[in-house]
């Protein structure tokens, strides 16, 4: 597949905001391998990120935590840690296995990634974050960005917002940022209620791209429809979309036509099912189960008639011994042929 970075979405857009332009959020338990290359088959040019991998687990680790299909590009890792050696050995090893862009954590409330000293509470040490990407970009040209909040428990004024990304983008040499568009509450809140309590503030991660216009910027937070995100990037240079392409994946299917100007045709429902059907086959030959796979496909034909039947039949069938492609065939039967080649 062609690489976003090397095709022109629009006149005024570079090829660094192009990367940026839209993507899929790093989605702990989500965004795993499967779900990115079934995602890639809605959409050429959606940047996709891993879930979040902390730099422990990709050093001390026994499996691999790198591990991505080829198919997959453009794909970013997310990596969460603290330290800026630990960070940039993962930052080589990430390079090396040709990641397109590694974005640092500094956003993600749980308690456990605050206990590790990284996530959303790293906004109060901006200086350590600048440390981190600055270590990070002295051993690789790979692309290093930063995903952070507006603002974190009682510092969440507008000058405590331009303080950090000034000195992370100043000190560290960071040029790329997506903003999630709440501020982080670290103790009272769960990350479920940190996604959906603390409001949005979109016009303040406006005036921020006003304040640094050499900065590339994408913003994250409660986007739903492509018609937001067009409403966004008349602001901003990218935008991030998390759970709503996870639940209706089909949205990524008129990325992009709408968003990078593509002249080619939009996937069918059909077609991205049955596109599914070697790569399922080559992972089940590997170990895989079905269930595994599946799970991130339940959402293809939301709001569509048979859609609960699709659902039901592959939740009832796919984690059974030796399930394979039969079971996704039979669960389309469910759905009128007119709508699956919609």
């Amino acid at each position: 597949m062609t690489n976003p970075s090397k095709t022109a979405a629009s006149p005024d857009v570079t090829p660094k905001t192009v990367m940026q332009r839209f993507s899929v959020a790093p989605m702990l338990d989500w965004t795993d391998r499967h779900c990115r290359y079934f995602h890639r088959l809605l959409s050429e040019h959606t940047l996709l990120f891993t879930e979040m991998v902390t730099t422990g687990a990709i050093i001390h680790g026994k499996a691999d935590y790198l591990a991505y299909n080829e198919q997959e590009h453009p794909v970013a890792l997310q990596l969460g840690g603290s330290d800026p050696a630990d960070l940039a050995t993962c930052a080589k090893l990430a390079a090396e296995r040709g990641y397109d862009e590694i974005n640092l954590n500094v956003g993600c409330p749980s308690d456990r990634v605050q206990n590790g000293r990284f996530g959303a509470c790293l906004m109060a040490e901006p200086e350590l974050v600048a440390q981190c990407v600055s270590a990070m970009r002295e051993v690789t040209d790979v692309p290093i960005t930063v995903k952070t909040r507006i603002g974190i428990d009682e510092q969440d004024s507008y000058e405590f917002l331009t303080d950090f990304v000034g000195i992370v983008s100043e000190k560290g040499g960071c040029d790329m940022f997506t903003i999630h568009a709440r501020k982080a509450w670290l103790k009272g809140l769960s990350p479920k209620e940190n996604r959906e309590i603390p409001p949005l503030d979109y016009p303040r991660v406006y005036q921020l791209k006003k304040d640094f216009p050499h900065l590339v910027m994408a913003i994250n937070g409660g986007v739903k429809t492509l018609e937001e995100a067009e409403q966004h990037l008349a602001h901003l240079d990218g935008v991030m979309v998390g759970r709503e392409a996870y639940q209706n994946p089909f949205l990524l299917a008129d990325v992009d036509q709408r968003l990078f100007g593509s002249v080619q045709a939009r996937v069918s429902r059909r077609q991205v099912v049955e596109g599914m059907f070697p790569y399922i086959e080559q992972q089940l030959s590997q170990g895989a189960q079905l269930n595994h796979i599946s799970r991130h496909m339940l959402g293809l034909f939301q709001n569509m008639p048979g859609a609960r039947q699709w659902r039901r039949y592959i939740s009832e069938n796919a984690h059974k011994p030796g399930a394979g492609i039969e079971v996704l065939t039979t669960a389309m039967s469910h759905i009128p042929d007119d709508w699956l080649d919609a």
